[in-house]
């Protein structure tokens, strides 16, 4: 029988293997170098959109080859495909826009796909107990990982400034393929009907306890309200990510500062303070939806995400709330990571988080191609705020579709959608959760 160790073994995993695939997140420590080379702000998000979007697409192909290949097979093929897609990027002097694209975008973006599921569709099934806790810290590695590998590549490592751009591409490539090896070894499945200790099997409504096929779950509303919010939330942390370096420094130049000073605010205020705040938004909004619940915690990152996308572009140009706003922009974001898949298999099935997850999370994808070249775009029109204020804006609708979100009886992936019968089960659902 599976012991308790067991189980923490598979967090020590996941970590790793999140640690390393979190280096998209890192993107923006290379575009200054790559602007030098003659790059457009444009070309510079076109890369990070393209990275986003393999990432989402091939995580639907890893949901259906999960059962097959088995979660070790699956991380290892993602780590070594993410490292030789950097370490392509580090020919030709690691500034060849199509070298780059190439092994960042499509290489590396297809294994980030193929390897991000694994912890998260095995920690649930050892912890059926906490699946936002666990959701939190299986995702919380990516966070975290993007302030390593950016500071490592400056100011703790100068690995830009010591090897170049081409050497930085191909030394992470190395680490990432070794380190995400490593991880693969503890992700493994529980035996077949294993539970912890204590653990009451869920009801059948809004726990978890009814499994969805995709092709069900693809039929429901709730999968749509759930996507558009995780389309409009993530996209507009993705869109945040990618400005977060260029937008504060002009904006601080603006207010008098010198280039070197403004670059060194705005790369602080990226690199900790966003960065720090990603990797704590993982793991506190976990906890957080265990105890509020999952819709409800979701309604308010959202909405709060909004509110400060909105005053950021007021604050951008003060050194001290740059920081304080980057912290709670990147609080929030990281909260989607460690809400939607326990919301999607609290809504879809715990069992079928794994297949179900990767077609949400191609809302993820969407936001990745939309809103980091709308920020590009924008950017080099010299209206960034509009970014914010239009992303602001966004994620408050968002909040209000995730308000509809309540769990779909199986009827509703049998029938065509109708206005009439999604408010007839609404009111079954609060029937049944108030007779509970």
């Amino acid at each position: 029988m599976a012991d308790v160790a067991s189980r923490w073994k598979v967090v020590v995993g996941a970590l790793l293997v999140q640690l390393c695939l979190g280096a998209i997140y890192a993107w923006s420590v290379f575009t200054p170098g790559l602007e030098d080379a003659g790059w457009s702000k444009t070309e510079t998000q076109i890369v990070f959109s393209v990275g986003l979007a393999l990432f989402a697409i091939v995580m639907v192909f890893a949901g259906r080859k999960l059962a097959d290949w088995g979660p070790q097979r699956l991380a290892l093929a993602g780590g070594i495909t993410l490292g030789v897609g950097y370490f392509i990027a580090g020919f030709d002097g690691g500034t060849n826009f199509w070298l780059v694209l190439l092994g960042v975008g499509l290489i590396g973006g297809s294994g980030i796909g193929l390897a991000y599921v694994v912890p998260i569709a095995v920690g649930m099934r050892w912890f059926p107990d906490k699946k936002g806790m666990i959701t939190g810290v299986a995702v919380a590695g990516f966070g975290f990982g993007a302030l390593g590998w950016v500071k490592l590549a400056g100011s703790w490592g100068d690995l830009i400034d010591t090897i170049g751009l081409d050497g930085t591409f191909m030394v992470y490539g190395v680490a990432f393929a070794v380190l995400v090896v490593i991880g693969s070894i503890w992700m493994k499945m529980p035996p077949e009907g294993w539970v912890p200790e204590g653990f009451v099997a869920p009801k059948v409504v809004g726990e978890g306890g009814e499994d969805f096929t995709p092709q069900e779950m693809l039929r429901t509303p709730q999968f749509h309200l759930i996507s558009l919010t995780f389309l409009v939330s993530a996209g507009a942390g993705l869109m945040a990510i990618g400005s977060m370096k260029l937008y504060p420094t002009e904006a601080l130049m603006d207010n008098g500062l010198s280039f070197d000073r403004a670059d060194a605010i705005a790369g602080t205020a990226m690199a900790v303070f966003f960065s720090l705040a990603n990797g704590l938004g993982r793991l506190a909004w976990g906890v957080i939806g265990d105890r509020l619940g999952r819709k409800t915690s979701v309604v308010t990152m959202a909405a709060t995400q909004g509110v400060f996308l909105l005053l950021f572009t007021a604050m951008a140009g003060n050194e001290w709330t740059l920081y304080l706003f980057a912290a709670l922009i990147g609080f929030n974001f990281g909260g989607n990571f460690a809400l939607f898949p326990a919301l999607t298999a609290d809504e879809f099935g715990n069992g079928a988080v794994g297949k179900n997850y990767p077609w949400v999370f191609l809302s993820y994808g969407a936001g990745g191609i939309i809103f980091p070249i709308l920020g590009g775009w924008l950017g080099d029109a010299g209206r960034y705020s509009t970014a914010f204020v239009i992303t602001g804006v966004l994620c408050v609708l968002g909040a209000a579709a995730a308000s509809l979100v309540f769990p779909p009886h199986r009827d509703e992936a049998q029938k065509p959608f109708s206005v009439h019968g999604f408010l007839h089960n609404a009111h079954l659902f609060e029937k049944e959760r108030t007779t509970a």
